[in-house]
């Protein structure tokens, strides 16, 4: 089998009213991604997603669209799509940086290799160990009514487990941790995410408050080349998560050597493919740190892509950090034929040969942006 045209299609999907979110980042209200189709001489085509963000890495859809058509394509034009690796060397020899875009393609390339097999891309990783993945729901930096609203909400659907954005105003963000606590009762595990937007004495003092209502985990308080600091906030007594602390294995390395996490937050879009993500992994279990799931709001095809990584990997530990695959709940449309099975506890892993999603033609006219 020969890769013979990359295809890439700019997408833009709302979120849902009432279900849009705010971060320290900045309002989420509509998706604007990419996605991909990676055509082969057999007929069998596989699809990839590119959660793009420019504030995240500096991609968008548009950029996307040109780094696959013009960059990524000819690299891998003509190549065994099941060589996974020899792709991933010639889009990285091709093409700095870009991970969204590049893990797009090579979900892709995933999903012909177990089309092409006739098996699940989990089973190419080595078998699942999980045939669910533990779940949770994410409410934004809104106020404390509107924070209070949507945990009743979730609630209401069945949800175990919340996770609340902070890293604003620290009494603000202290308020509506508050708020939730008290409307979601003593049992429901809380975690709190914020995004980067803390400096370190804010982070100290809300920190220092939130000790009160009994979280999972705080991700993400300081900016990412603040590791001492970080470390030192352990001391606190929270345990930390890092994210955009942790883009590659060499990050994780730096992490995990500063000791400046007590987990690692991971997903195939920050990483640049599932490769680059069990390669966290696998640095991470060396340092005796768990993993988690995170997540960019992902569509359908690369929560896809995240269910067979979380259910292959032992060290996504799923099971005691609930993952953010969460994505399709917040938009419109996940753009595919039959929807994944995320329900409110958990996620249910596909068993279809390669990615187990296939494309929604008549969503994907709806909401691309390119005619």
């Amino acid at each position: 089998m020969k890769i013979t045209r990359l295809e890439a299609i700019p997408v833009s999907v709302p979120l849902k009213a009432g279900l849009t979110t705010r971060t320290a980042h900045g309002d989420h209200v509509t998706s604007d991604y990419a996605i991909v189709r990676v055509h082969t001489d057999s007929g069998l085509v596989g699809l990839g997603e590119a959660t793009v963000s420019p504030i995240w890495s500096g991609e968008t859809n548009r950029s996307a669209v040109v780094a696959v058509e013009q960059i990524l394509g000819p690299a891998i034009l003509g190549m065994d799509p099941t060589r996974v690796h020899s792709c991933r060397f010639a889009m990285d020899r091709a093409l700095k940086a870009n991970p969204f875009t590049k893990s797009a393609v090579e979900m892709a390339l995933w999903d012909l290799a177990g089309k092409a097999a006739g098996v699940p891309v989990h089973q190419l990783l080595g078998g699942k160990l999980r045939d669910s993945i533990r779940t949770k729901m994410m409410i934004g930096a809104f106020d404390p009514p509107q924070a209070v609203s949507l945990a009743e909400r979730f609630l209401g659907w069945g949800v175990t487990c919340l996770k609340v954005k902070v890293g604003l105003d620290p009494a603000g963000d202290v308020a509506r941790v508050r708020a939730v606590r008290e409307a979601a009762g003593p049992d429901i595990p809380i975690t709190v995410d914020a995004n980067c937007g803390w400096d370190v004495p804010a982070a100290r003092y809300a920190l220092e408050r939130l000790k009160a209502f009994d979280l999972l985990v705080a991700e993400q308080p300081l900016n990412p080349v603040l590791d001492d600091a970080t470390r030192d906030l352990r001391s606190l007594g929270l345990a930390i998560m890092a994210d955009e602390s942790v883009w590659t294995a060499a990050d994780a390395m730096r992490v995990c050597k500063a000791n400046a996490a007590d987990v690692i937050s991971l997903y195939p879009g920050k990483n640049g493919g599932l490769l680059a993500s069990i390669e966290v992994a696998h640095v991470a279990a060396a340092a005796g740190i768990p993993c988690h799931m995170g997540s960019n709001l992902e569509l359908g095809i690369a929560s896809a892509a995240m269910l067979h990584l979380a259910a292959a990997v032992p060290n996504i530990r799923s099971d005691r950090f609930p993952a953010d695959i969460l994505g399709p709940n917040y938009h419109e449309a996940d753009l595919l034929t039959t929807p994944l099975r995320l329900e409110p506890e958990a996620a249910i892993v596909p068993d279809s040969p390669g990615l187990g999603a296939e494309l929604d033609e008549g969503q994907l006219d709806r909401f691309r942006v390119d005619r």
